[in-house]
């Protein structure tokens, strides 16, 4: 009898399982899938390969200063690879120390790769154009076409890795450093016991972390978070109410007021929150976004399991080093605060 109750507790688990993750599966909700040839197909550019030279030189731009006009911002600024990816400000601080003047919040770098766009309004179509920006916008790195391609170009090291990473004849433009900062970017994937658990490993999430994904699924936050990036896309906002700061900063979407949603990968790494910042606790952030996309007064109870789930997205970050970058020479664009 007592083997019996057994198989039963046992069948009834694996069933249990199954079913949650294929809720999960029907809710568009994927994995980062463990076979490195399945991930390459999902980050990999076909009209730049991912090789581990270019990798290598794009970390070296990501986190090269003189880059933007004053020598002293790069992109790991605002995009800080140490913790979540982003600068953990409300709206993040560029040039002559100049607040966004949208109030905008800097999204995380981290799995980008994975969102359907770039931007809060979503007007870029992938992190290679996504880099172009924030180098030259004024209120960030301030600096022009010209200065990023002088100041790779005034470097003998630089020169020969471009060469090394694309042939001889490779010409280092702005363009090529931007789409190689893209490429380095595409790398920054984050899997997590998340993704253990939907690629089969039951033990991967604890039961309150299960409980909390019933719970994230059941009450429709999968509606918008959703895919690999369990966000990434546009969609609108304020659908049932109006989200209680938005009249700081002056941001409202693309032209049809459309807004990119934020991964929730990392997001307990990534306050504060929302697009201009305002929201600094997570589980308030839960309840507000209920509020205004759900149409939803989430009890505690709920609040409390969606973000148990929610710390199980914390993912294992690629081991990165800081690198050291090639010596400036005589040609080399000097510092302008102006």
């Amino acid at each position: 009898m007592k083997r019996v109750i057994t198989l039963a507790v046992v069948t009834a688990s694996i069933l249990s399982a199954s079913s949650l993750t294929n809720d999960a599966k029907n809710a568009g909700l994927t994995a980062i899938p463990t076979s490195n040839t399945e991930l390459m197909k999902l980050i990999d550019n076909p009209k730049n390969p991912i090789t581990a030279t270019k990798v290598e030189l794009g970390k070296k731009l990501y986190f090269d200063p003189r880059l933007s006009k004053s020598n002293i911002i790069s992109c790991n600024t605002c995009h800080n690879l140490g913790e979540g990816g982003d600068d953990g400000v409300e709206a993040s601080t560029g040039h002559k120390w100049a607040a966004n003047p949208h109030h905008l919040n800097a999204p995380t770098v981290y799995n980008a790769v994975f969102f359907d766009v770039q931007f809060w309004d979503g007007r870029a179509k992938d992190v290679e154009e996504q880099a172009q920006g924030p180098i030259q916008a004024h209120p960030e790195m301030a600096a022009t076409k010209e200065h990023v391609a002088d100041v790779v170009n005034s470097m003998p090291e630089y020169v020969t890795e471009f060469q090394n990473a694309y042939g001889k004849d490779v010409k280092i433009t702005f363009e090529k450093v931007t789409d190689t900062i893209g490429l380095f970017e595409r790398t920054l994937v984050t899997p997590s016991a998340y993704d253990d658990y939907l690629n089969g490993d039951d033990k991967a999430m604890t039961p309150a972390q299960k409980d909390g994904l019933k719970t994230f699924i059941t009450v429709g936050c999968a509606t918008c978070h959703t895919g690999v990036a369990l966000g990434g896309s546009m969609n609108a906002f304020n659908i049932t109410g109006t989200y209680k700061h938005q009249n700081v900063g002056d941001f409202k979407g693309d032209a049809n007021g459309m807004v990119k949603v934020p991964t929730l990968r990392n997001i307990t790494q990534t306050a504060p929150y929302f697009h201009n910042g305002k929201i600094w606790s997570l589980k308030e952030a839960i309840s507000e976004m209920a509020r205004i996309q759900l149409g939803a007064k989430l009890s505690d109870k709920e609040v409390a399991s969606i973000e148990e789930f929610l710390k199980v997205l914390d993912g294992r970050k690629p081991a990165l080093s800081i690198p050291m970058l090639p010596a400036s020479t005589d040609s080399t664009p000097k510092p302008d605060m102006n």
